[in-house]
């Protein structure tokens, strides 16, 4: 393990353990926050232990998500997303470089156009689904977050650096669905503002690394 990964643990576990005990969930926030942290920094770096966390993260995510009426995000952390990173492990275990970490790929215009229509008709559809459920809060606002989501993690296991720029724009929805969660006083809703606010800062990382990635890439296939 190299000396930058052991110093991104320790202050991700420092940091974790501190925002616990101030947001008084020690065990499962700062679990989710650790675990959070942690695997979208092994994403940025191409590693595919990302994956392992993030199945941790997601089952811990959506318990707090259903605890909070929020079925959208639920159902997709759970049915989706967790059984989506046995998938990416998988897929990226195949597409390796020679320092062993994962090849990256870059957008046509024509991805471009499908997956910005994607998001946009999904997040409607299911949005309007959502309203349909009683108790179920900012419906469109949690549809629009698990569409992009969703997108963003099926382009990370395709490889595709456009992934991180889907996430900064799902953390900005995530950081408003939060924020008015913890106004109102939600279950485990400051940790999980905290594993949003931590999700920016990595996936503006992981938006460079991943850009210089690329573009080397793109030059050796010359």
């Amino acid at each position: 393990m190299a000396k930058k990964d052991i110093v991104i643990i320790t202050i991700c576990i420092i940091i974790s353990i501190v925002s616990g005990i101030v947001a008084h969930d020690l065990i499962m926030g700062g679990s989710i926050l650790l675990t959070g942290l942690l695997c979208a920094y092994f994403a940025s770096e191409g590693k595919r232990v990302n994956y392992i966390l993030g199945l941790i993260n997601y089952l811990l995510m959506g318990y707090i998500a259903f605890k909070n009426n929020l079925f959208g995000i639920f159902f997709f952390y759970i049915f989706i997303f967790s059984p989506l990173q046995i998938n990416g492990y998988i897929t990226w275990n195949k597409n390796l470089n020679d320092d062993n970490n994962v090849k990256v790929r870059e957008f046509t215009l024509k991805n471009s156009i499908i997956i910005t229509l994607s998001c946009i008709i999904g997040s409607l559809l299911l949005g309007y689904l959502l309203t349909l459920i009683p108790t179920q809060r900012l419906a469109f606002m949690d549809a629009a977050s698990n569409c992009i989501n969703l997108c963003g993690v099926i382009l990370m296991i395709l490889r595709f650096k456009e992934s991180w720029w889907l996430w900064l724009i799902n953390n900005i929805i995530d950081l408003i669905i939060w924020i008015i969660t913890v106004i109102n006083g939600g279950s485990g809703s400051i940790m999980m503002l905290l594993v949003s606010i931590g999700y920016l800062l990595i996936n503006i990382y992981g938006v460079i690394k991943w850009s210089i990635e690329a573009k080397k890439n793109k030059e050796v296939n010359k």
